[in-house]
């Protein structure tokens, strides 16, 4: 290690002593249990859901609390303390209503600080306490560090009683409540990795990302949805109409307008006028809401239509995709009202396309071209969808190892014989994993240069969303059109790639596993196709070391979810059923427990010096030892001299 290196990390561990004492202490974390991670993906929208399923830890929670609670408390007791655990905005909100009284809500709170206490006491044995500080907040790390030690010893019993009571005075205690509740939270989990598709078909994208935020230890795995409105925050055309047309098929308007500001009066005046005369009868949203059914389907119509146009222009100019079967509205016949298909020619059962011409069917009408115009400023000048976005740009990656996991979105294109397809990105062909570090690359590269990215790589991120060996799909096509315009089912139909087949064998996903840097007991974790439980299917597929965590977690399909839990006894599946609303479950005290499945059981528990952080942290010891030597010779002086 040069000379200059040793200095910049000398000014850290300026002296042998704090740097043994680093060695010491990282040495000690290798024998520590692992850390507790939950995969979760495929939340679409659902934050309400999201935010049950993080607080009570996918049911990992409530059994500690029982353990520590069940005997001293009353039934109501427990569930109050519950819901002051997974619910504090709406439990505290129900207290400082009922309690008028100063004295009363002091002692409430006191017990309620205390119990949480107890609990945050049991969760940080196996942490070090300079990791458990930093997760404190700033504005209340001084009354946390009183509570910790409350009432073993340390602070007189009047320094804490003094503190909360003026606390109480100023109304300050329940914020403190609340983020004692934040901070059991964020402890429950070492890292809380999303497998991809935060949004889409659910309410509020912005919501999910709103709560995901202040969460210290979240990772992200990219999925379809996502790179298609981190498209559309770039300005990529056919992802701002992709990203529209799904927020009016599920009637999700107010994430668009609410939550990011973005105007959609430019698509209604063009469904207004080009579309004044349509029943958009195939185009009807599959919710109801407070604005004109019949507009909103005529702004549907007219933006995917749009779409279609952009999606065709974008195929023409990347041949080397081989996506000209996308390329639909030329293959329109006009007169005889058919289109042609992989499948053959069948009927249009909506003929009714004003806005396109027969000749050049790909080109905007001057109406279209104002509409996309002005939709493509509202999106690349939202700050609110910037800060999202470049948010999931920069926590974001295609893949990533945890353990034994090996967690990324959908698959890895494969031929019948189970066989890597190649996939061109930046001029140089790809296959398996390697694409997963040459997408990586695409997406921060385009990030960094935000509006002023290249089209080329943002039509990577369009790519992505549905191109047929891309990695976040999975599918020949993206049967889109032929949903609206062909009545023959048959043609809705997508074809899996054959990966969906060989994940059930055992010798692939190893190999997989194993090319991923999982030398042996990997298991491969992915979402985005949902796992039809009531049709008899299984999250684990038949080899036993792959396993399908999209449990249909959106209500358009299904209600439920999962999350796989990497405990050090082994890796554990919650699956979660029909969640609650948040004020319901305070008023009714519901606390829905879901079924736990271990998938693997460890032959031993699993420490941190078995997984990649054990890696990581022995990388740190050799690197300290080397700046304690080079303080023993005399390289350096210490002191940071």
């Amino acid at each position: 290690m040069s000379e200059w290196v040793h200095r910049v990390l000398g000014e850290r561990f300026p002296t042998i002593e704090s740097a043994v004492s680093e060695i010491a202490a990282l040495k000690a974390q290798l024998e520590l249990p692992k850390g507790v991670i939950h995969v979760i993906s495929d939340i679409h929208g659902e934050a309400k859901k999201l935010r049950h399923v993080i607080n009570n830890a996918s049911g990992r929670l409530r059994p500690l609390v029982e353990e520590l609670f069940k005997e001293s408390l009353s039934d109501e007791e427990f569930r109050e303390f519950l819901n002051v655990l997974y619910y504090p905005a709406e439990i505290l909100q129900i207290k400082s209503e009922a309690l008028v009284d100063e004295e009363e809500s002091y002692q409430w709170a006191l017990a309620t600080l205390t119990r949480q206490f107890d609990l945050i006491r049991v969760m940080i044995r196996n942490r070090r306490r300079k990791t458990v500080k930093l997760m404190a907040p700033k504005e209340h790390r001084e009354l946390f560090e009183v509570l910790l030690n409350y009432p073993a010893g340390g602070h007189a019993s009047v320094f804490l009683e003094v503190q909360l009571r003026e606390m109480v005075k100023r109304r300050l205690a329940f914020p403190a409540i609340r983020n004692a509740s934040r901070f059991i939270r964020n402890l429950t989990a070492e890292e809380l990795v999303v497998a991809g598709d935060l949004g889409d078909r659910g309410p509020r994208l912005d919501r999910v990302v709103d709560y995901l935020l202040p969460i210290p230890n979240v990772s992200l795995i990219w999925g379809n949805h996502d790179v298609s409105w981190m498209g559309a925050c770039l300005g990529q055309e056919a992802l701002i109409a992709l990203v529209l047309r799904i927020s009016l098929r599920y009637r999700r308007l107010y994430q668009l307008e609410e939550g990011y500001g973005l105007l959609t009066k430019a698509l209604e005046q063009l469904a207004n006028t080009a579309y004044a005369d349509d029943p958009a009868e195939h185009f009807v949203s599959k919710r109801t809401g407070e604005r004109d059914p019949l507009l909103i389907a005529r702004m549907h119509k007219a933006v995917a239509v749009l779409q279609f146009k952009l999606e065709g222009q974008l195929v023409e100019r990347h041949p080397e995709w081989e996506m000209d079967d996308r390329n639909l509205l030329r293959k329109i016949d006009f007169k005889t009202g058919t289109v042609e298909l992989k499948d053959g020619v069948f009927p249009m059962r909506d003929t009714y396309l004003p806005t396109i011409d027969p000749k050049d069917p790909n080109r905007l009408s001057d109406d279209e071209q104002q509409c996309i115009d002005r939709l493509r400023e509202s999106f690349i000048t939202s700050p609110r969808l910037w800060q999202h976005m470049q948010w999931m740009a920069e926590r974001g990656q295609m893949a990533l190892v945890r353990d034994r996991a090996v967690i990324f979105h959908a698959c890895l294109a494969v031929d019948e014989e189970g066989e890597y397809l190649p996939l061109s990105i930046d001029g140089k062909e790809c296959r398996g994993p390697e694409q997963f570090e040459a997408l990586n690359k695409v997406i921060k590269r385009a990030f960094r240069a935000g509006t002023r990215a290249s089209d080329d790589d943002k039509d990577w991120l369009y790519y992505l969303w549905a191109g047929p060996r891309s990695p976040l799909f999975g599918k020949d096509r993206m049967a889109t059109f032929e949903t609206y315009f062909v009545a023959d089912k048959s043609t809705h139909k997508e074809i899996k790639n054959p990966w969906f087949k060989w994940i059930h064998d055992f010798e692939f996903c190893d190999r997989i596993c194993q090319q991923m840097g999982v030398a042996e007991g990997g298991i491969i974790v992915n979402g985005h196709v949902p796992v039809k439980v009531e049709a008899g299917e299984s999250p684990l597929k038949k080899g036993g070391n792959a396993v399908t965590i999209d449990g249909a977690f959106s209500e358009a399909y299904g209600d439920r979810g999962f999350t796989l839990i990497l405990a050090p006894e082994g890796e554990i599946l919650a699956e979660h059923h029909a969640f609650p609303d948040p004020i319901a479950a305070v008023r009714d005290g519901e606390d829905l427990i879901p079924t736990r499945t271990l998938l693997r059981e460890y032959d031993r528990p699993r420490l941190v010096g078995d997984t990649e952080e054990g890696c990581r942290i022995r990388e740190q010891i050799r690197v300290l030892e080397e700046l304690v030597e080079a303080y023993e010779l005399g390289d350096i002086q210490e002191g940071g001299r």
